[in-house]
């Protein structure tokens, strides 16, 4: 069945469902996002994943043999022992013919300036509600709010989405997209009803058949509870939100002890997170995963998993709600 839920981000992206695959660093790859796009949702290749602007040139076109519908590009910009070229990630996007890009970890003034010209549509996540007016008057056309609840980045103002998304959809004129905590048709009804106009689902899709992971860590998400997830890097006023395991409770140990970033960087390297995702042992290092992880215990193909959510959304607003008014007027 086809959904009915039409936004102002379905109608301005172009996609059929109101529900956003974003960036995630070693997950967002052509097998994954191409499965998204064929669902009817928008998914997001992570440019940052592909180690030289040339191999996202190439990951782009064979996400294109995959699937002919719209996709977009994560462009991820965080403070970094060794900056990468993101100029010449940039270029690499616009000379694709890509045209939405998801922007995050900064102020987006500079990725708007280079995108914009070439016609490409700028998604921005953003934390808070100050973040997010200024990304609205740097021109971008809609920007992912994230909730405390969620993977990564959550910024440092600890505010969850049931406050922080209508407090974007009071302040902001452009699409909201709702982030962190969102795994089910309920998020995305909830979300609607807060006042956004789709959704961002990270961990959620990291639990799908096409998500280039090992089988074990999607089976370990199947069984962590919302409780299991640690907030690293809180004394470094640099907050991100990632499994529970040895390593990051760890982390979390030694700066809590008054340590530096020196102190943890062997434990927070990117390359032992990959890892965790290569060979599926969930202790070998830092990984992304959200308190929604408590909301998780299958894993369905991204088909079957988007179907459900539009069409379990499409029951919950024709018939529990629905009835709830029903019966206050019997």
């Amino acid at each position: 069945m086809s959904s009915v839920l039409r936004t102002r981000f379905t109608e301005e992206f172009g996609v059929e469902h109101p529900i956003v695959q974003g960036g995630m660093q070693w997950v967002g790859r052509a097998e994954l996002v191409s499965a998204v796009a064929e669902a009817g949702a928008l998914g997001m290749l992570t440019a940052l994943t592909q180690p030289t602007p040339e191999d996202l040139v190439k990951e782009i076109a064979r996400c294109r043999e995959m699937t002919d519908k719209p996709f977009g590009v994560n462009l991820t910009i965080l403070p970094t022992i060794t900056p990468p070229p993101y100029a010449e990630y940039r270029q690499a996007i616009i000379e694709s013919g890509i045209t939405i890009v998801e922007t995050a970890g900064s102020n987006p003034a500079e990725q708007v300036a280079a995108f914009k010209p070439a016609g490409i549509k700028v998604l921005h996540k953003c934390t808070s509600v100050r973040h997010a007016r200024k990304a609205q008057q740097l021109g971008v056309d809609a920007v992912s709010i994230d909730g405390f609840e969620c993977a990564g980045h959550p910024g440092e103002d600890d505010i969850p989405g049931l406050v922080l998304i209508p407090r974007a959809a009071d302040e902001l004129s452009i699409p909201i997209i709702a982030s962190g905590g969102i795994a089910d048709a309920r998020g995305l009804v909830a979300a609607l009803a807060l006042g956004a106009d789709g959704v961002n689902m990270g961990t959620r899709f990291l639990c799908t058949v096409e998500a280039p992971v090992h089988e074990r860590i999607k089976k370990h998400l199947t069984t962590a509870s919302e409780l299991d997830t640690e907030l690293i890097f809180r004394p470094l006023r640099n907050t991100a939100r990632v499994a529970s395991n040895s390593v990051s409770r760890e982390v979390v140990r030694r700066l809590a002890d008054g340590g530096s970033f020196d102190d943890v960087r062997e434990l927070v390297a990117g390359a032992r997170g990959r890892t965790v995702y290569e060979q599926g042992d969930p202790e070998l290092g830092i990984w992304s995963a959200g308190m929604v992880q408590g909301l998780i215990d299958d894993i369905p193909t991204v088909g079957e998993l988007v179907h459900r959510i539009v069409t379990e959304a499409d029951e919950l607003i024709r018939s529990r709600l629905a009835g709830l008014l029903d019966a206050g007027r019997a």
